[in-house]
């Protein structure tokens, strides 16, 4: 595949950052997100929601971040380095949505924010309140670029039953009406497909993506990595049917590497590109 532009040595990258949950087994989280960040050549910087306690079998606990210090990090990241495209991952209660909607508002500038809506983890575990989901539609989803919901979180945030490509519309159409300016149903949780059909959407015109589901049980940190290299392709200023297209083809090479960890599921291997080249 071909990747996106590399910053000559000595000059600055693309600045991008990662508002989410720390994943102590690094398959997830942030740690997935820094991984893609940095295998596409662009300066990663993060503002972190939450601790978790996890490993490749499932999560066994979480603690909150304090709101103060969830807000001081996007400030601190914006006042100086600045920040080009982000991306929001785990944010755990209604508090933390509506503390990272508010601090994110007071950002100076149009910047792209590509909202991953992470209600679970890929085991079932809970990342998120049942009582945020209001929270979710209220105050995240309005300030949002795009949204990248998998079919559980659709069903959640929207109760829409994605079962075919006519309900895949559906439910776009309902996720777009939350007020983002583009929302991409995630089709990868469609196990019924042969396919992974993404279906994207800016309250007008549909654009599909279709690839080859690739067949593997080594699929943690799938949608992070897919949203962290879609907010990478809108830092160098894709548009946002370029950028899903051009992740689409990176979560595809990084599901094709992914490699076994521990007893359960091994993660997504964004350090393809590196083993490639070596």
């Amino acid at each position: 595949m071909s990747f996106l532009p590399l910053t000559p040595p000595g000059q600055t990258p693309h600045r991008v950052m990662t508002i989410a949950g720390s994943d102590s087994g690094g398959g997830a989280g942030i740690q997935a997100d820094l991984r893609t960040f940095a295998m596409l050549g662009l300066h990663g910087c993060v503002a972190v929601t939450a601790v978790t306690v996890q490993n490749s079998v499932g999560v066994k606990g979480f603690h909150e971040i304090p709101l103060d210090v969830i807000a001081g990090q996007i400030d601190a990241v914006a006042g100086d380095i600045g920040i080009e495209a982000a991306k929001t991952g785990m944010l755990a209660s209604a508090d933390i949505i509506g503390t990272v909607a508010a601090t994110w508002r007071g950002l100076d500038g149009d910047i792209p924010l590509v909202v991953d809506p992470v209600c679970a983890s890929m085991h079932g575990d809970p990342l998120l309140h049942p009582s945020a989901l209001d929270s979710v539609r209220r105050d995240l989803f309005p300030i949002a670029t795009l949204v990248t919901p998998n079919l559980d979180e659709v069903r959640l945030i929207t109760g829409i039953d994605v079962v075919d490509t006519a309900s895949q519309r559906d439910a776009a159409k309902a996720l777009h009406a939350l007020g983002p300016r583009w929302a991409l149903v995630k089709g990868g949780h469609l196990r019924s497909s042969a396919h992974s059909p993404d279906l994207l959407y800016d309250g007008t015109d549909f654009y599909e993506f279709d690839v080859e589901r690739v067949d593997t049980g080594h699929d943690h940190g799938a949608g992070d990595t897919l949203a962290a290299a879609t907010t990478c392709a809108l830092a160098h200023g894709y548009t946002v049917p370029d950028a899903v297209a051009f992740a689409k083809r990176w979560i595809t090479e990084c599901l094709r590497a992914a490699y076994p960890l521990g007893h359960g599921h091994g993660p997504v291997n964004a350090l393809f590109r590196l083993q490639r080249e070596s």
